[in-house]
């Protein structure tokens, strides 16, 4: 089945939920957590998403490069500009059960900025 969501003055964390509980199947009456759930999920208006409180200007991503002192950070307000389906994929990425159906699930979303 295909989900269509308008992320349009939407709460990052409740709509990366709502997406990750699709995305697992558990909203399809065959759920089963060893397999991988046909759902697809198409996102609208991914650069007009909303965070609430004082956390568009707090939120800090950290990157870590290899050598020793090179850790990277990015402000949220910074990402959502440059990279708005990046936010919501990673927000989906780490609410998903980290094992071997983690990339084939994340297959199956498409976000539109």
């Amino acid at each position: 089945m295909e989900y269509t969501i308008d992320a349009k003055d939407k709460k990052l964390g409740r709509l990366s939920s709502e997406i990750a509980m699709i995305l697992q199947g558990k909203k399809s009456p065959k759920y089963d957590p060893k397999l991988l759930g046909g759902d697809k999920v198409f996102v609208k208006n991914a650069s007009q998403i909303s965070i609430s409180g004082d956390k568009a200007g707090q939120k800090i991503y950290y990157k870590h490069t290899g050598p020793l002192g090179h850790l990277k950070e990015r402000k949220f307000n910074d990402v959502l500009k440059k990279n708005p389906a990046w936010v919501i994929r990673h927000a989906v990425k780490s609410m998903l059960p980290k094992n071997r159906l983690n990339a084939k699930r994340l297959n199956n979303l498409k976000i539109e900025i």
